[in-house]
Order: structure tokens, then sequence, then C-alpha cells
């Protein structure tokens, strides 16, 4: 009678707070046995789970950074938690966030357009002395202007990914100035 009755109240929680309701094998939904009550991880599983969340948090806020938005809050919850639920939970938390963040980097606004005028103005990695950089030809003013962080830490654009020149020549679109910094590639891409 007593396990019946932790055995309900373990599934209640775990419906409060969203964990995968149990089978009737007791194996979560995802074919992992649940974590008991009153369970704690060991050391070394808390540091790899850490780890792993630390590395999927990095992961999103670089992609983040790369489209100029902010970072989603860290709260440091893995770090002063021993709850293997709670450890779950953040891991599978911020794998989601990183790969929704991936996936969001990788198909910016307007590629199509961005790649046309790329095939005009030269190669990603283009420093050609001219005093224009990377595949979209961005002059230290553009840069300065759109990529502080990026011209910081990384140096001028044909040092950059060619997501990362996108995606600040994205920023200069949304500010308003359109493909106007490009004015002769755009013409002839028909889009200005």
């Amino acid at each position: 009678m007593r396990q019946a009755c932790l055995l309900a109240v373990l599934v209640a929680v775990a419906v409060v707070i969203g964990v995968p309701q149990a089978t009737a094998r007791g194996n979560g939904a995802d074919g992992r046995t649940p974590a008991a009550a009153g369970a704690v991880l060991t050391s070394a599983a808390r540091a790899r789970s850490v780890r792993f969340i630390r590395h999927h948090r990095d992961a999103t806020w670089t992609w983040q950074r790369v489209m100029g938005r902010p970072r989603t809050p860290y709260l440091g919850d893995a770090e002063s938690s021993q709850s293997p639920l709670l450890h779950e939970r953040l891991r599978e938390l911020w794998r989601g966030r990183s790969k929704r963040s991936y996936r969001r980097a990788a198909n910016p606004p307007r590629l199509q357009e961005w790649l046309c005028i790329h095939g005009y103005e030269g190669p990603w990695d283009a420093n050609t002395g001219n005093g224009y950089y990377g595949g979209l030809q961005m002059d230290l003013e553009f840069q300065r202007t759109y990529a502080p962080g990026l011209l910081r830490r990384k140096g001028t654009a044909n040092n950059w990914t060619p997501l990362e020149q996108i995606w600040v020549a994205e920023r200069a679109y949304r500010s308003g100035r359109g493909f106007f910094p490009w004015p002769n590639t755009a013409r002839f891409c028909e889009l200005i």
C-alpha cells in the first residue's frame, strides 16, 4: 500500500513538473528509468551534465550573437542542483534551444538575395587591398557600425564565416539601408 501511494505521488509530481509519464514497466517515455524520489547525482555525473548544458548554452548564444539577437538568460540552476530530474530537463531544454538557434541562423532571411550580391562581389575571404572585405565587400566603417563585436573578436569581414557576413548585411538591411550599400550589384540582382 505504501509503495502504491509513493508511486502515485511520484507520478503526480512528474505530471506537475512536466516529466514524461512513466509506462507500466516504470520506464519514462524515452525508455530510461526515471530518477527515484530524493535521488541525487554523483559529482562526476553532475559535472558531465553541467558540461553538456554549458556546451549547448554556448552554442545557443553563439548563434544568437551571429543573428544579432539577445542572449537567452541562463540562471545557473545546473551548477547548484543535484536533482537528476532538473538536470535532465535542463539538458533537453538547452539542446533544443541550440538546435533551433542553429536552424534559424543557417536560414537567414533574403538568403538568395545575399548570395546573388556575393556572386558579383567576390570570395568570402576576399581582402584585395581596396578597403573592402569579405564576400559582400564591406568597408571598415560598415563593419564598425553593424558588427563591432565581430570586428573586435575576428578582425575584418574576410575572417568571418559566410553566415556571419550575411547576418551583418541583414542587420544593415533591417536598419533601413536595404540593399543600397551594394548599389551596382543590387541592380544586377534586380533588388533596387
